[in-house]
């Protein structure tokens, strides 16, 4: 059965008019639960990221002005979260649940991190909702502790995996695939392993085909023995910030076609969510559920 890691520490206080949706987090561990998707016991505390965990992969200077709280105006601008103690343990937290992810996924197959998918977090800067980079944090530990000899992360969130892409720049034992937005945020991108940029209003069948004829034969190539899988939900049509057209059984059926892949080829997978910025908050629930509804059908 899949392990899910979530704690109250994923929350976090923000302005009522903030365009960032905080309370997703708790309400799809509730509706996972009210819909009898997951069982209680699934659920477990992943508690904090480790320093030198974090050190692997951002710098220390970057490191200790977040721990201290001393970014400068211009940083928190770029972050787009308010810089509180908070926020340091949020980011801590949901860390450690993708670095405790990829543990459970070793030994059981996959698990899923109720938040994480913080993929714009660079080595030295963090943008766009993302202060730590939870998927290169997790995978700089399975390769420093020798869980894995080569990673690779599937990246669907709507917007390009910037920061990841930086970080794993020169280092051959982590391929980056990206398959997202084209003319969105970032507006500078930089260079993933393999980056898929989409037209915008791109809708179900064109996206699902371009994937399935991709992913197959990039797990051939790379031969990877350990996966990350970014699920964003943002590729949404009624999305505010993603600009492509899936619906929700679109949106299901790619994560179809990820965790299936990586059930078929044996291979272990830590999922984290990605963003979702859809007006209404159920629909952005719903789509994130259905990730753990297809994880659930698959390893369940």
């Amino acid at each position: 059965m899949p392990r899910l890691a979530t704690f109250d520490r994923y929350t976090l206080a923000l302005p009522p008019t903030h365009r960032f949706p905080i309370a997703k987090y708790a309400l799809i561990r509730e509706q996972l639960l009210w819909q009898g998707i997951a069982p209680p016991d699934d659920f477990y505390d992943p508690g904090l990221c480790a320093e030198e965990d974090v050190l692997r992969v951002h710098t220390p200077e970057y490191w200790a002005k977040v721990r201290d709280q001393q970014l400068s105006p211009a940083e928190v601008r770029r972050l787009g979260l308010p810089q509180t103690p908070q926020l340091v343990l949020r980011s801590l937290s949901s860390s450690a649940g993708t670095l405790q992810s990829a543990r459970h996924a070793l030994r059981e197959g996959v698990a899923l991190n109720l938040a994480g998918g913080t993929h714009h977090a660079f080595a030295d800067r963090g943008e766009g909702f993302c202060v730590l980079n939870d998927q290169a944090i997790a995978a700089a530990y399975l390769l420093h502790h020798q869980l894995a000899r080569q990673v690779l992360i599937v990246d669907l969130d709507v917007h390009q995996g910037d920061g990841t892409a930086s970080i794993f720049q020169h280092e051959p034992r982590v391929f980056t695939f990206s398959m997202h937005a084209g003319a969105n945020y970032p507006l500078r991108k930089e260079q993933s392993d393999l980056d898929l940029p989409l037209p915008l209003g791109t809708t179900d069948a064109a996206y699902l085909d371009l994937l399935s004829q991709t992913l197959p034969h990039l797990l051939s190539e790379v031969q990877p023995d350990f996966v990350f899988y970014q699920a964003g939900v943002d590729v949404l049509s009624t999305d505010k910030l993603g600009k492509l057209a899936l619906t929700k059984a679109g949106c299901q059926r790619r994560d179809e076609l990820v965790l299936g892949l990586c059930r078929q080829r044996g291979l272990p997978v830590a999922v984290s969510m990605g963003g979702g910025y859809s007006e209404r908050l159920a629909d952005i629930v719903d789509a994130h559920c259905n990730t753990f509804r297809v994880a659930y059908a698959l390893w369940g």
